[in-house]
């Protein structure tokens, strides 16, 4: 039981506590199902669990027919769906049993199965302390004029704001917030990787992609197969509940939200502690510190409350150190997560004194380390966490990408074989596994892993990526030219035609046609391509190619020089596969 401040009469008690271990952008949580143990994402934002078709393939899940003309809208557009019914749910030792789960969509990525939806997380109220690595389910009986938010302490501020009444089918927490004084939407979205602010919306607070300052961040996807073009602009305000952040930099794109104008995402959520208190439909929320919206690649500054150009409230510091390893590690992912490089190391080191046999701990920091720039320490906890336990896939493909990264590639190439050898046909896993033979040049291998993986995840958001890359490997070796034509016009139906990616699609396809001798149309897909990413040295060089089989000395002859001017060895990759004038 804990305390809750107000009336003597209000009881709260914790339903089930969740440790939460962050990768990423991703707070992931252990589970099981049946006797499999599987990780989800906690996604606040989903109305229903959901897992994908390769993972009920992989688990050996019954599926059966979704209500007819049933589909799951959200980032990248709708998508259909069956069902699959697990017969023990295992939740921290709590059995739920003939529980149902969609499946379908895009792969939710960081390891995991699919997503923990409302349908279980509302079966009280919930706790979100994701930067303790902590989601408690609680319940709760006659608090209905009772402070929810149970460990503010003396003058401590904390906001508190009215959402939405929630049911079955409309579950979210959606409440009111302010942007450049325009009033918005907001829904709290957990299975959001950064909150997300919709085109509509930023324009009434009067940014737009083409204002001052606004710059591209590329394409988000979510459960559709589609992707979303975003931005960031810098907006002078954004106010939700008592508190307001000034001059803030926040991502925008043409999203269609139902119900609401923005996600907030996890990045909120790691600066904050929420309560969400469906009982009394509100949202208790209090600051943890740093930054709201951290959208920096940058490391996080160890000593600073917040940046320059972030303002927040002041918050009182929490006491008290994690109990454990566990808690060491959930802790420090969640640092990690915030890009708090500094006390992530710290948190993930203890972590590893402590649980010294715990491989998780070593890959955890090995990560850490290298993606803050520091590649032979992450490249001993790699080793190490391959000692405890050698069959540990995430760490192989870790360690082949540290090596590639250091010309290794023949220590790359023995860890992707260990883990093409070990994954599941119907892996996740395989997508990298095929990015990283490409890197090493394997081609042959790499084609290998794309098949699994194109097979087993029809409706995912990155099958065109796939498709390019199957295409791109086989117009390299100058084999199976039908099927990669296939390849590169599928990847062009799915790709959103105006982006850089189309372009890099149509110099694939460009190439193959050289390699058919289809000169006409060779040239007329590199000219395409080149429109969209002008300075391809592929795209340049092969066009000059193209040009001079066709007798267009002087026209071949400038592009070759351009294409050669970008990238000085362009001329000999040509001539390595067996391309030539």
């Amino acid at each position: 039981m804990l305390p809750a401040r107000g009336l003597a009469a209000c009881k709260v008690a914790k339903l089930v506590e969740l440790p939460v271990t962050m990768n990423l952008s991703k707070p992931l949580i252990t589970a099981k199902f049946n006797d499999a143990d599987v990780q989800l994402v906690v996604d606040s934002g989903a109305f229903f669990s959901m897992i994908s078709a390769a993972s009920a393939a992989e688990l050996k899940l019954k599926l059966y027919h979704a209500p007819f003309g049933f589909r799951i809208t959200g980032i990248g557009g709708t998508t259909g769906a069956s069902v699959a019914t697990v017969k023990v749910f295992l939740l921290q030792g709590v059995p739920i049993r003939d529980i149902e789960f969609l499946v379908g969509g895009s792969e939710v990525g960081a390891g995991s199965v699919g997503v923990l939806g409302q349908n279980v997380l509302r079966a009280g109220d919930v706790e979100y302390d994701l930067a303790k690595g902590v989601i408690r389910l609680m319940h709760v009986e006659d608090c209905r004029h009772t402070r929810l938010a149970y460990w503010i302490e003396g003058s401590q501020p904390y906001s508190v704001m009215g959402i939405d009444s929630t049911t079955p089918l409309l579950p979210h927490a959606i409440g009111t917030a302010f942007v450049n004084g325009a009033r918005i939407r907001v829904a709290f979205d957990t299975g959001a990787g950064a909150s997300l602010l919709s085109m509509k919306a930023a324009e009434r607070a009067g940014i737009k992609p083409d204002s001052p300052g606004v710059v591209d961040a590329g394409f988000t996807r979510g459960i559709g197969r589609g992707t979303v073009r975003s931005f960031i602009g810098r907006f002078s305000s954004f106010k939700i509940g008592d508190e307001e952040i000034k001059n803030t930099r926040l991502r925008f794109g043409d999203v269609g939200l139902e119900n609401a104008d923005m996600l907030l995402g996890v990045d909120f959520f790691l600066s904050h502690r929420v309560y969400v208190a469906n009982s009394q439909h509100l949202v208790y929320f209090t600051y943890n510190g740093g930054p709201v919206f951290n959208l920096s690649s940058s490391a996080y500054p160890a000593k600073s409350t917040e940046p320059a150009s972030e303002t927040s409230p002041e918050v009182k510091k929490e006491s008290g150190e994690p109990a454990d390893a566990a808690a060491y590690s959930r802790r420090g992912t969640a640092f990690a997560a915030r890009r708090d490089f500094e006390r992530a190391l710290a948190d993930l080191t203890r972590a590893s004194e402590l649980a010294p046999s715990q491989p998780e701990y070593f890959y955890q920091r090995g990560v850490v380390y290298q993606e803050s720039g520091h590649a032979d320490p992450a490249m001993a906890d790699f080793n190490r966490a391959l000692e405890l336990k050698p069959d540990d896939v995430p760490a192989l493909t870790a360690r082949a990408a540290l090596r590639l990264g250091s010309h290794d590639t023949a220590g790359a190439t023995a860890d992707l074989d260990a883990a093409a050898r070990i994954a599941p046909n119907e892996s996740d896993r395989r997508f990298f596994i095929a990015q990283a033979y490409e890197r090493a040049d394997l081609l042959v291998q790499s084609i290998a892993q794309y098949d699994l993986w194109i097979t087993s995840h029809p409706d995912d958001s990155r099958m065109d990526q796939a498709l390019n890359s199957r295409c791109w490997e086989r117009a390299l070796q100058g084999a199976n030219l039908a099927k990669a034509l296939a390849d590169c016009n599928g990847a062009l139906k799915l790709a959103v035609r105006s982006s850089t990616f189309a372009g890099h699609i149509l110099g694939s396809r460009g190439l193959v046609r050289l390699r058919l001798g289809d000169y006409d149309k060779s040239i007329a897909d590199y000219d395409d391509s080149l429109k969209l990413a002008p300075k391809n040295a592929w795209s340049l060089y092969g066009r000059g190619v193209a040009k001079l089989r066709k007798k267009k000395i002087a026209e071949g002859e400038v592009d070759m020089g351009a294409a050669t001017a970008l990238w000085a060895p362009i001329e000999d990759e040509f001539k390595r596969r067996g391309i030539a004038p």
